[in-house]
C-alpha cells in the first residue's frame, strides 16, 4: 500500500452554464440573424458540486452513496482531474487509476493493438509503459489474432474484455471506482474481479461510487452521502449507509 496517497479538497464548487433550447434553437438564429438583432443568451447555471471538502488518506477506502443525479460521478471526475472546479482547491498527490468512462479514447477503425497504445495514453501511461506491458495485455483479453482486427468487428464482450484488460493494466496509488466493473463470461468474470481486487488491495487509497450496499460495506471503512452536490453526511460505512437507506425509503 502507498503510504503517500493523499487527496485534500477544500470548498470544491462545480458548475455548469446552460443554454436553454429557445437560445440553442435553429428558429432562434435564424431569426436574429434576418432581423440582424443579437439577442445576449443568458445560460442557466446547473451546480454539479458545491462547497465540498474531503481529507483522504492513505488506507481510506471511501463509499460515496446518494441517489442518481446527486453528484457522484462529478467528483470522481475532479479527483481524476477531468473536471477543474469552478471554486475552492484539489490537491491530489499519487498517481490515479480512474475506472470510468473506460471507453475513451478507443477508436473503432483502429485495431486491437492500436487500441491498447491509444487508451494507454488516455489513462496517463507512459508509452514505454504501455510497450512493456503490450504483451500482458494482450494474454489477459483471451482474444488471440483478434487483436490484429478493427475494433468494430469486435463482439460487445470481446469490446469488454479489451477495455478491461487495458484500464487495469496500468496501477495507481488512488483507485477511483464508478461501480464495481463485471465483464465477459462467468469464467472471465472471475479473472477480472481477482485482479480488479488485487488492485484495490495494493492502492493506497479506493474512493468507490455505488449503489450496491453489500459491496460498499465488504470493501469500504467510510463513506460520504451527497445530495445535490453537497455532502450531508460523513463517517463510518454503517452510519451512512443506515442514513442513505433511510432518505431513499423516504424519496
Amino acid at each position: 500500500m502507498s503510504l503517500a496517497a493523499h487527496i485534500l479538497l477544500r470548498n470544491v464548487a462545480v458548475t455548469f452554464p446552460v443554454l436553454s433550447f429557445r437560445d440553442r434553437s435553429l428558429r432562434s438564429r435564424f431569426v436574429s440573424a434576418v432581423t440582424l438583432r443579437r439577442t445576449l443568451a443568458v445560460p442557466h447555471i446547473v451546480t454539479a458540486l458545491n462547497d465540498v471538502s474531503l481529507d483522504i488518506r492513505a488506507g481510506d477506502r471511501l463509499a460515496i452513496v446518494g441517489a442518481n443525479g446527486a453528484g457522484k460521478t462529478t467528483l470522481l471526475r475532479v479527483l481524476a482531474g477531468i473536471y477543474h472546479p469552478t471554486a475552492g482547491s484539489v490537491d491530489v498527490q499519487g498517481r490515479c487509476l480512474s475506472l470510468f468512462d473506460l471507453s475513451a479514447g478507443f477508436d473503432e477503425e483502429a485495431t486491437g493493438y492500436e487500441n491498447i497504445i491509444r487508451r494507454g495514453l488516455v489513462i496517463g501511461a507512459r508509452r514505454a509503459e504501455i510497450d512493456a506491458r503490450r504483451a500482458e495485455i494482450a494474454e489477459f483479453t483471451e482474444l488471440g489474432d483478434r487483436l490484429d482486427l478493427p475494433l468494430r468487428t469486435y463482439s460487445s464482450g470481446m469490446m469488454l474484455r479489451l477495455i478491461f484488460a487495458v484500464a487495469t493494466a496500468v496501477e495507481g496509488e488512488i483507485v477511483l471506482l464508478d461501480e464495481w466493473i463485471g465483464v465477459g463470461d462467468q469464467q472471465f468474470r472471475r479473472k477480472a474481479r481477482q485482479r480488479l481486487d488485487e488492485i484495490v488491495a495494493r492502492a493506497g487509497i479506493l474512493v468507490l461510487a455505488s449503489h450496491d450496499v453489500d459491496l460498499i460495506k465488504s470493501t469500504c471503512n467510510r463513506a460520504i452521502l451527497l445530495q445535490e452536490g453537497r455532502i450531508v453526511a460523513a463517517g463510518a460505512t454503517d452510519e451512512i449507509l443506515s442514513r442513505y437507506l433511510g432518505t431513499a425509503g423516504r424519496d
